[in-house]
C-alpha cells in the first residue's frame, strides 16, 4: 500500500510534498487529499501525485500528514476517525493542535506526533520540533523525522515546550522579516537605493547566520568580533540598548508563547 497521504496541500503541505520527492520518493508511495480541482491538477502536473479522496487515501497509507489549517482539522478528524487504526500514524502540522486532541477523536491506540516546523521549509532549511502524543514510540518518532529531515533540521521536545518553540521558532523567521525591513528602509534613509539596500542586508543576514551555524561560537562572541572600542557599531548597540530593543525582544516572544497556549485551549 502507498507509504503516505497529505491532507491539505497548501504552502506548507507542498514544501513537504516537494522535499519528499526531491529526497527519493516516488509519486506511486504519495497520495494527496485537496478539496480544490485546480489545486490537486497543479500538484499531479508538478509532482506527478494524485489527488484521491480521504477514504481512498486512509485505505492506503501507512502514514498521515495533516497539513490543513487549524480551524479544518475538527471537520476532517470527523470523516477520518472511523477509518484510520492504530496500526497507521498520524502526523500533525497544523499549529497550535495538542496530540489528545486527535486521540480523543480517532480510534484508541492511534499513534500521533505533533510537529511545529516553520516557512523555511519552503527552501528546505526548515526548523522542525516533533512531540509525541501518548501512544506514539521511539519507531514512530523515527519514521516522523525521516519526513522532515528534506526540508531542513529537525529537534525532538516534550510537547509541554511546543507553544515556547512556536514561539521562538515556528514564529521566528517573522521576527527576522521584520528586523531585515527596518534595516532596509535606514539604508533608503541614508541614501541608499531600495534595491542596494536590500541586497546588502539580505546577504550580511545570510552571512551571519552561517557564521552562527558553523563557527560554533556564542553570539556574544561574534558580536563583540565586530564591536571596536570607540567605532561604528559599538554606538549602534548603544542606540539599540537605550531603545530597549532586547527586552521588547524577550516581551514579544512571550507574548506569542501566550497566544499559542491560548489558542491550544481551542482544542
Amino acid at each position: 500500500m502507498d507509504s503516505l497521504a497529505l491532507f491539505g496541500a497548501g504552502k506548507l503541505g507542498e514544501a513537504l510534498l516537494s522535499g519528499l520527492r526531491r529526497a527519493g520518493r516516488s509519486p506511486e508511495e504519495i497520495v494527496v487529499v485537496e478539496r480544490s480541482e485546480e489545486r490537486a491538477q497543479y500538484l499531479l502536473e508538478r509532482y506527478d501525485v494524485r489527488a484521491v479522496p480521504a477514504s481512498e487515501a486512509v485505505a492506503h497509507a501507512r502514514t498521515l500528514i495533516i497539513a490543513v489549517k487549524p480551524q479544518d482539522v475538527g471537520g476532517l478528524l470527523d470523516t477520518l476517525a472511523p477509518l484510520v487504526v492504530p496500526e497507521q500514524l498520524v502526523v500533525s502540522v497544523a499549529a497550535g493542535i495538542p496530540t489528545k486532541y486527535y486521540e480523543q477523536r480517532l480510534a484508541e491506540g492511534v499513534p500521533v506526533i505533533r510537529v511545529m516546523p516553520n516557512t523555511p521549509a519552503l527552501v528546505d532549511e526548515a526548523m522542525s520540533v516533533l512531540s509525541a502524543g501518548a501512544h506514539a514510540e521511539e519507531k514512530h518518532l523515527a519514521a516522523a523525522e525521516a519526513l522532515l529531515r528534506p526540508v531542513g533540521k529537525v529537534r525532538r521536545l516534550p510537547e509541554s515546550q511546543q507553544d515556547a518553540v512556536t514561539a521562538l521558532s515556528g514564529s521566528g523567521p517573522a521576527y527576522f522579516f521584520f528586523l531585515v525591513e527596518a534595516m532596509i528602509d535606514a539604508g533608503i534613509l541614508l541614501g541608499i537605493p531600495r534595491e542596494v539596500a536590500a541586497d546588502l542586508i539580505v546577504q550580511s543576514a545570510l552571512g551571519a547566520a552561517t557564521m552562527l551555524r558553523d563557527s560554533g561560537q556564542h553570539p556574544v562572541q561574534l558580536r563583540e568580533a565586530v564591536t571596536s572600542p570607540g567605532g561604528t557599531t559599538i554606538a549602534a548597540i548603544r542606540e539599540l540598548e537605550r531603545h530597549g530593543v532586547r527586552a521588547a525582544l524577550l516581551d514579544a516572544i512571550e507574548a506569542a508563547r501566550d497566544r499559542s497556549t491560548e489558542l491550544g485551549h481551542l482544542y
